[in-house]
C-alpha cells in the first residue's frame, strides 16, 4: 500500500471464522480497519465478528470461495457496503493428506478448487475494486509447502506452489503497469490452528509408513506459531510492501534448505520420512 497503516481503510478476508482469518480481523480491527469477513463456517463467522474491536464497521457473509460468482458477488456487495475496499486477504484453505496413487479424485479437485482457485476468484473479483481506491493490496496465503514438497501432500503442495507462482506473476504485472496495487505471497510454516484437526487423511498414508489414526495428532504437534504471530508478520509485510513473508521458524529453516539443496532436499526428507517409519 502506498499509505502506511490500516486506519481508516477496508480489508476483505477469506476463512476468517478461524485461525490465522480470525487473527487478521482482530488485529486489523485494533488498528482502525473496517473489516468484511467471509467463510464457510457461519458459525465460526459470527464468532469472529464478536471478537473484533466495536470501533469499526464489521460485515459478514457465508462465501465459497471456489465458486467464482459468489466472490464477484461478495465483492461488489463489500464495496456498496463499506464505500471501498483496500486490502484482501485471500486465506481460506483446507488440507488433505493422501498418496498420488491412492488419493480420491473428489478430495483432490476440491484442495485444488479452494485453496489455489479461491486465491485466483478472490484476487480477480476484488482486483477492479483495489484498483478503484488507489491504495490496494492483495496478499494471498500459500505456504512453507510452497516451497517445499513433502510426500502425502501432493494435493495440498500443488495447490500452494500454484499460489505461489500466480502471486509471483502477479505482483510482477502490477509492477509493470504501475498498478497502486501491490502485492505479498504468505508462507506460514506450522501455525496453531484447526487446519491440522479438519485435515481429511486417507488410509493410503499407511504406505508411506504413517500411523493414520495419530497422524493429525502428530502433525500439529509440530506446531509452534501462533496465528497471533502469524496475523503480526503478515500485516507488516503488506505495510513494508514485502513481496513474501515467512511465517515461522520452521518456515525460515525449510525456505533456507530449499535454497541451500534445491533438488537433494528431496533425499533428505526421504530419509527422515524411513527413520520415522523405522520408530514407529
Amino acid at each position: 500500500m502506498k499509505t502506511p497503516g490500516f486506519r481508516g481503510k477496508v480489508a476483505a478476508i477469506t476463512g476468517a471464522g478461524s485461525g490465522i482469518g480470525r487473527a487478521l480481523a482482530e488485529a486489523l480491527s485494533r488498528q482502525g480497519c473496517a473489516l468484511a469477513l467471509s467463510d464457510v463456517d457461519e458459525a465460526g463467522l459470527a464468532a469472529t465478528a464478536a471478537s473484533v474491536s466495536r470501533d469499526v464497521e464489521v460485515t459478514t457473509r457465508r462465501v465459497d470461495v471456489s465458486n467464482a460468482q459468489q466472490v464477484v458477488q461478495w465483492a461488489d456487495e463489500v464495496v456498496r457496503g463499506h464505500g471501498r475496499v483496500n486490502v484482501v486477504i485471500n486465506n481460506a484453505g483446507i488440507s488433505y493428506g493422501a498418496t498420488v496413487r491412492g488419493g480420491d479424485d473428489d478430495d483432490f479437485r476440491r484442495v485444488m478448487d479452494v485453496d489455489f482457485w479461491g486465491v485466483v476468484n478472490g484476487t480477480r473479483a476484488f482486483l477492479p475494486h483495489l484498483e478503484r481506491s488507489g491504495d490496494g493490496h492483495v496478499v494471498n496465503v500459500s505456504s512453507v509447502f510452497g516451497l517445499i514438497a513433502f510426500p502425502g501432500q501432493s494435493a495440498y503442495n500443488a495447490a500452494k506452489f500454484a499460489v505461489r507462482g500466480f502471486t509471483e506473476a502477479l505482483r510482477m504485472e502490477l509492477e509493470l503497469t504501475r498498478s497502486c496495487v501491490s502485492a505479498t505471497c504468505v508462507h506460514p510454516g506450522g501455525v496453531k490452528t484447526n487446519i491440522a484437526k479438519a485435515t481429511r487423511v486417507h488410509s493410503s498414508l499407511a504406505d508411506l509408513g504413517v500411523d493414520t489414526s495419530r497422524a493429525n495428532e502428530t502433525f500439529e504437534r509440530n506446531f509452534r506459531t501462533t496465528a497471533e504471530q502469524a496475523a503480526a508478520l503478515m500485516l507488516r509485510a503488506v505495510e513494508r510492501n514485502r513481496r513474501r513473508v515467512l511465517v515461522g521458524a520452521d518456515a525460515q529453516g525449510l525456505d533456507l534448505l530449499q535454497r541451500l539443496l534445491p533438488g537433494a532436499y528431496q533425499s533428505v526428507v526421504v530419509a527422515l520420512g524411513k527413520r520415522g517409519a523405522s520408530h514407529a
